[in-house]
């Protein structure tokens, strides 16, 4: 139990320090003892004057029976505390397969979309530390690359909207003692006990493995260096973007990539990750990316034409060098004439320097 101001061993001011300038922020809230602290430590810093406002929501996804009566339990707790507070309902049909990540999604979904209304630019999420190991150790079992070991990064965004993580350095334990001290109620949702779900699996396997040294600190630790590796990988693509120019038109884009010859596989693959990512606003599978980054180095190292579709993209490479990625047709929709034939007009397509961030 923590002793005296409850507070004091979070410091707090250090903890949210980059907010200060932002256009508002939006708590987002389940119930649980790590969303319940960050509302409290949140709140506790908005005290101060020159801050920006606060709200809160908590996304009902009406999985349970009693989601919708905990919802209405954190609005309680966020008007006392001077918070305004929404509940955001997940209200479709419910997906049979991958529930936990598709709720995810409608999840990140509904929140970005709740700030842009209520005027906040950064949606603030609770995940901790203890997440950050689980996250590093299930994108291990799935042989994700340097990027996925690197783990959750502190700030992201999504449609224009910040999603910021400032509990990353604190153990789940210390949120749990937070709210024990003030008195703060929460919620144990029952998923984080369910086996169906892969993160629940490996929980119980952390006595196991952390006798083998793969432990919490141990999980943490490969997080750290993996995000070293991934920022230099990035200023190398950043830096070879900024030495090849591209051709865009309305549903494609046109680089010439002679400068990626003998380029090492990871830089082709962030490369293209990035290029598609633009083109389609959703980035492709890791393992079919892969794939045809290996395809494309070992044709432009043969000097050879290579043509394939990935990510929602028809990628076309010339024997000289030049890739061209449009989009593709909707399946059973030909393309129409007068589209093609823009397609074609490349001279109205002016020189840009890649840098997509």
């Amino acid at each position: 139990m923590l002793k005296g101001d409850p507070f004091a061993r979070f410091d707090v001011e250090s903890l949210l320090r980059g907010f200060t300038e932002r256009a508002g922020l939006l708590v987002a809230v389940s119930g649980g003892p790590d969303s319940m602290a960050l509302l409290r430590l949140v709140a506790r810093w908005r005290e101060r004057d020159g801050r920006p406002p606060v709200f809160a929501a908590t996304v009902d996804h009406r999985l349970r029976d009693d989601s919708a009566g905990e919802a209405e339990a954190v609005g309680g707790w966020s008007a006392a505390l001077g918070v305004p507070h929404e509940v955001l309902a997940w209200e479709s049909a419910k997906p049979l397969t991958r529930l936990q990540e598709r709720a995810r999604e409608e999840r990140y979904r509904l929140l970005t979309a709740h700030a842009g209304k209520v005027g906040a630019d950064t949606v603030l999420l609770a995940h901790h530390a203890s997440d950050q190991a689980e996250t590093v150790l299930l994108r291990l079992t799935r042989g994700s690359g340097v990027g996925g070991l690197a783990g959750m990064a502190a700030e992201t965004t999504r449609g224009g909207v910040f999603l910021a993580r400032p509990l990353l350095k604190l153990d789940k334990s210390e949120l749990v003692e937070l709210c024990e001290a003030l008195g703060q109620g929460f919620f144990h949702d029952p998923s984080n006990e369910n086996p169906r779900f892969a993160r629940v699996r490996l929980r119980r396997l952390a006595t196991t493995l952390a006798a083998e040294g793969l432990d919490h600190d141990a999980l943490l630790r490969l997080a750290r260096r993996a995000r070293r590796v991934d920022a230099a990988l990035a200023t190398a693509v950043d830096f070879i973007e900024n030495q090849i120019s591209a051709r865009r038109s309305e549903r494609g884009v046109q680089v010439e990539v002679d400068l990626l010859r003998g380029a090492p596989l990871e830089i082709l693959i962030r490369f293209l990750d990035r290029e598609l990512s633009a083109l389609t606003g959703a980035r492709p599978r890791y393992d079919r990316l892969e794939a045809f980054a290996e395809r494309l180095g070992a044709a432009l190292a043969a000097r050879e034409r290579l043509a394939a579709t990935l990510g929602g993209a028809r990628l076309v490479l010339s024997a000289k060098g030049v890739l061209v990625a449009s989009l593709e047709s909707p399946r059973g929709q030909a393309k129409p004439r007068k589209e093609k034939d823009k397609e074609k007009e490349t001279c109205r397509v002016h020189s840009v320097h890649l840098k997509v961030v």
